[in-house]
């Protein structure tokens, strides 16, 4: 009778302390919810898997549930009190509405051999803008030649230009490439078949011999967002 209580009281022992060395797979959160997301764009987080055993945690293996998320923990091997993140990336191309995906850990720990984590959330689809509703600016011409002028002078000409889109042109900035330019924008906001007008001054004071400056526009056009100008002239000192 001493001989079985003896050998149950070693048993018990041994699964005790079987359960306390061996290791242990803990996780503080099952689940994510990423709220929502534009499709097309990634979803990245991770979830945590933390060895609060007495011996080496294995993680065996990862997979998820859908071929669009890719997983992966950072580490294979967790030591005794050491943490790993299981990492994973959903890709939302051409899914939407809600969405419920999940991502499995298999671990050597006989009392978790596999770890069910679950993320979730609501695709929803990208505004876009279509080409026909587009902005397009167009420029009767895009340079100008003042040809041989009078140094000292200040010399103006006019460029012509046209939305030729179907969304309304909006002028962001106009940037010259010299001080001695001035630029005079009729109106920074031109609707679909409306003109505008942008008046150049150039100042030639102790400016000599053949330059050329250049203007950039800056708009809202996805073509030509920065659309460049050009004006040439030839200042030339007066003789007696």
């Amino acid at each position: 009778m001493l001989n079985k209580m003896f050998v149950f009281i070693l048993f018990i022992s041994f699964t005790m302390s079987a359960q306390i060395l061996g290791p242990k797979a803990v996780t503080q959160q099952l689940e994510f919810d990423f709220g929502n997301v534009q499709e097309g764009k990634s979803v990245e987080n991770y979830f945590v898997v933390t060895n609060s055993g007495g011996d080496l945690l294995k993680i065996l293996n990862v997979r998820a549930s859908c071929g669009c998320t890719a997983a992966k923990p950072d580490k294979d091997f967790l030591k005794p009190g050491e943490s790993a993140k299981i990492n994973f990336n959903f890709n939302t191309t051409g899914r939407f509405g809600h969405q419920e995906k999940f991502v499995y850990v298999n671990t050597n720990d006989p009392n978790n051999k596999e770890i069910k984590f679950k993320f979730y959330g609501d695709i929803v689809q990208a505004k876009t803008v279509s080409k026909t509703a587009q902005p397009r600016i167009s420029f009767t011409k895009t340079q100008h030649d003042y040809g041989i002028v009078k140094e000292g002078g200040i010399y103006g000409y006019t460029f012509q230009f046209k939305n030729n889109g179907k969304g309304t042109l909006i002028i962001n900035d106009v940037k010259t490439s010299c001080g001695c330019t001035a630029v005079l924008l009729s109106n920074k906001e031109i609707k679909p078949g409306s003109d505008g007008t942008l008046k150049v001054e150039l100042d030639t004071k102790n400016r000599v011999g053949r330059m050329s400056r250049t203007i950039t526009i800056v708009s809202n056009d996805p073509e030509e967002p920065n659309k460049v100008l050009t004006i040439f002239a030839e200042p030339r000192k007066e003789t007696n």
